[in-house]
């Protein structure tokens, strides 16, 4: 089991070290970063968190997973891997 995991329906205003605060409640964060707009800066409303092990990570989905932050429910699940969607276009 990998130690990345996918968090999704974030508050837009969350902060990289909002989430890592969150999640540090579980264990080790290695990694932690709230995806954001290339042009605007504005958060996506999802992120990727890098737990030290596996076990770790699936403490953070059992515990999580649905539970509200900043009035939002998260979803919490093991990251896929990026698939390779060609080109970008202009």
């Amino acid at each position: 089991m990998s130690s990345r995991l996918y968090v999704g329906n974030l508050p837009y205003q969350v902060s990289n070290e909002e989430l890592q605060d969150r999640f540090a409640e579980f264990g080790t964060v290695k990694s932690c970063k709230v995806i954001t707009d290339f042009e605007t800066g504005r958060s996506k409303g999802f992120g990727f968190v890098e737990m030290e092990t596996a076990e770790e990570a699936k403490s953070c989905i059992d515990g999580l997973d649905g539970q509200d932050f900043g009035g939002r429910g998260l979803r919490v699940s093991i990251a896929r891997e990026r698939e390779n969607r060609g080109p970008r276009r202009n």
